[in-house]
């Protein structure tokens, strides 16, 4: 560990926290966040696989709001792209982005076409992938320089 490291380690620690522990905590953390990725992927990946195998569940809900089959496929297939995203380490930050996106709008649907009960769902969803779309942070900067490098 350089000592530019282990100083920056130290910043970031509570005070009178061993070096030790605060590499524990984070090391737990990330293992924490990339648990969460994997089961926020199921299941966004379940509920994409409702929507494109138009499901009489899906096709019921989206008669309630209003909506065609042509929204139910498009974000059946948004959904399991950033399902597949999540899964993908460089990919995950910028889908969890995405799926706040996703999931601000869900929780806006919930309130005003259908279970306003049912609102508070998604808007937990968006505190999950926040704490993703930070951990993710870097490989996230890395991947849109790379993109507007090639642009």
């Amino acid at each position: 560990m350089t000592e530019s490291t282990a100083a920056h380690n130290n910043l970031a620690a509570p005070l009178g926290a061993p070096a030790d522990t605060r590499a524990g905590r984070r090391g737990r953390a990330a293992v924490a966040l990339t648990v969460t990725r994997v089961v926020l992927a199921l299941f966004f990946g379940f509920s994409a696989f409702a929507k494109l195998i138009a499901h009489e569940t899906a096709i019921e809900t989206f008669d309630r709001m209003g909506w065609n089959q042509a929204a139910m496929y498009i974000i059946g297939g948004l959904e399991m792209a950033g399902a597949v995203a999540l899964l993908i380490p460089v990919l995950a930050g910028a889908a969890a982005m995405a799926f706040c996106g996703l999931m601000a709008g869900a929780s806006i649907v919930q309130l005003t076409l259908l279970d306003r009960v049912n609102a508070i769902m998604p808007a937990l969803l968006i505190v999950l992938l926040v704490l993703i779309a930070r951990e993710r942070r870097d490989s996230t900067a890395d991947l849109f320089a790379l993109i507007r490098r090639r642009a």
